[in-house]
């Protein structure tokens, strides 16, 4: 079996005060996906993030203290790409993929669509190309990893109807999530779970961890090729460090 766990760490440097280090030593997982790391590796290094046994490949943009993708893997990858191809407009430090001689890894941070029109539109924007690439691998076998920055469905956050006109659930962006995965990826939380009050992220200004009211905004999704092989989906609210929590599946291998 193989566990794969995907993270938002909101800052790997404040993360790793947080207990980030001593955690993933114990999780021991084969493949861990994080999202906005906010930091390059030479601003880690001498941190011992990164446990004996593992590649480490990081996707960061220019701009520091901002955005960026790690993967730590202990199997090494055939290849790894750091953006959607030529003509791609990620210079933000937000995708990482992956190839394995068996399925294709994609760790994705997606804009978040708040701070005005022109940032809602990059967010939309993203969405589309993001689609365009994964619909051009020609192996569909492929798991993608990451904070969409959208609650899918009304039963993804606690409060849907106050949140209509609020960036992360507003139409648009749940209706290119709709179009995704209409297009032949999976939801694999949702696939193995149909209940409510599972969140990946939580507000700090207002305590709404200890409230459980918060956002599925974390996901893993899988192409129907690979869904046979996804035996578990998992979330795990309990582990702190973060304003987001970290969520996982496991494979047949």
């Amino acid at each position: 079996m193989m566990r794969i766990i995907s993270w938002n760490v909101n800052g790997i440097r404040a993360a790793a005060k947080k207990g980030l280090i001593e955690w993933f030593r114990k999780e021991s997982p084969d493949i861990l996906c994080l999202q906005e790391t906010k930091a390059l590796p030479e601003q880690v290094n001498g941190m011992d993030i990164l446990p004996e046994g593992y590649y480490a490949y990081w996707n960061n943009p220019e701009r520091k203290g901002y955005a960026g993708v790690a993967v730590f893997t202990k199997e090494k990858p055939r290849e790894v790409l750091y953006d959607f191809g030529e003509g791609s407009f990620d210079t933000e430090g937000r995708a990482l993929v992956a190839e394995y001689k068996d399925f294709t890894l994609i760790n994705v941070y997606f804009p978040n669509g708040g701070m005005g029109p022109e940032r809602l539109k990059y967010k939309l924007d993203f969405y589309e190309e993001f689609l365009r690439y994964v619909d051009s691998l020609k192996v569909r076998i492929i798991v993608i990893a990451g904070d969409v920055n959208t609650a899918h469905k009304e039963i993804d956050l606690a409060r849907p109807k106050e949140n209509e006109k609020n960036t992360g659930f507003l139409p648009e962006e749940r209706a290119w999530m709709d179009k995704f995965i209409s297009h032949g990826y999976v939801d694999t939380f949702r696939h193995f779970n149909k209940e409510g009050g599972n969140y990946t992220w939580w507000d700090y200004k207002t305590a709404a961890r200890e409230r459980n009211v918060g956002w599925r905004l974390d996901y893993f999704f899988v192409t129907e090729k690979m869904l046979p092989r996804v035996k578990r989906a998992f979330i795990m609210p309990e582990v702190q460090g973060s304003d987001h929590c970290p969520v996982g599946i496991e494979l047949l291998t």
